[in-house]
């Protein structure tokens, strides 16, 4: 009796790949056309409800001149825009914003990659340094600026005692500078937890055959992290970029809010608290809503630009 030979063993990973490649695509099939739509319709409300709607809003009023208790709007046309483009103080305040956000974020993003490298090595007793470093992310914006203004006291401050031992005579609240100096290292302080988060999973990522390698072909310790590790952080990092860029842009309101209370005439801020204060302060709804929707075309090109220039340089894995 002739046997019948067998073909040869393959690997059980290969065998695997060949029938999932076989198999079609399996698709999602609901009896009713519309219960996909039943599913994702509460999603849409609330995306409708605090984004599309508040957005059509502002343009609306942007283009006119309305009482601050709604009894009537006379339409002005561009008036609002190019009387927010044509202030002098409008433009400070844009030209600090773009300060403030590239530093917030590149130090942000530094330090949060340096401690995650940092804890990444650490072999004993790393999940109490990795809850001391998160902690901090755990904190709300406004508290995180009351704890920053104990810190810049005048009377009780640490940091302006330490300042005091260089010659710095720090006045939060009173000097532009330093009120400036004090918003960036909360906000950074505020920020670098989460990227710290993000960069630390990403390098718990990589696998140990490539770090293996990356030892032996390379004794740099520096080097090899430019040329190894940095690469395959890129998508994390790029993802890290525009959260950042939003952060400092929008999320560091709580902060700012509580650093420049009562005194925003002698301080620093940014263009969403400008917003803020022209609309809840000084009841220029139009001219708020403008500046709010000059911000918005603001972000949009910048994040449009952030897809199409520097994702063409990030490779996924």
């Amino acid at each position: 009796m002739t046997e019948i030979p067998h073909p040869p063993a393959r690997p059980w990973r290969a065998w695997l790949r060949g029938v999932t490649a076989a198999e079609p695509a399996k698709r999602v099939q609901f009896d009713a056309p519309l219960l996909p739509w039943l599913f994702l319709l509460p999603q849409l409300a609330v995306v409708a409800v605090f984004f599309y709607w508040p957005s059509v809003q502002a343009v609306t009023s942007s283009f006119y001149l309305e009482d601050p208790f709604g009894f009537g709007a006379t339409f002005v046309g561009m008036e609002n825009y190019t009387d927010a483009l044509g202030n002098a103080q409008y433009r400070s305040i844009a030209g600090f914003t773009v300060v403030f956000t590239a530093l917030v974020t590149a130090f942000s993003l530094g330090l949060g990659l340096l401690l995650a490298v940092k804890a990444d090595a650490v072999i004993r007793g790393n999940a109490a340094y990795k809850t001391l470093l998160i902690a901090v992310y755990a904190i709300a914006p406004p508290v995180a600026g009351l704890i920053g203004m104990m810190f810049f006291d005048q009377h009780i401050g640490p940091f302006v005692t330490l300042a005091g031992w260089f010659g710095w005579d720090m006045k939060v609240g009173l000097n532009y500078t330093d009120t400036a100096f004090a918003m960036i290292l909360v906000s950074v302080w505020k920020q670098v937890p989460y990227n710290f988060i993000f960069f630390l999973s990403g390098l718990q990522a990589v696998p140990v055959s490539v770090r293996e390698a990356a030892v032996i072909d390379c004794r740099n310790g520096w080097r090899r992290f430019r040329t190894v590790t940095l690469p395959l952080l890129a998508p994390t990092a790029f993802f890290l970029l525009i959260i950042n860029i939003t952060y400092a842009l929008f999320d560091t309101f709580g902060i700012i809010d509580v650093m420049v209370k009562d005194k925003p005439a002698n301080n620093p801020m940014t263009l969403v608290y400008k917003v803020y204060l022209d609309g809840f302060r000084g009841n220029d709804v139009g001219g708020s809503s403008a500046q709010s929707v000059i911000l918005m075309i603001v972000v949009f090109a910048l994040t449009i630009a952030q897809f199409r220039f520097l994702e063409r340089r990030i490779h996924y894995s």
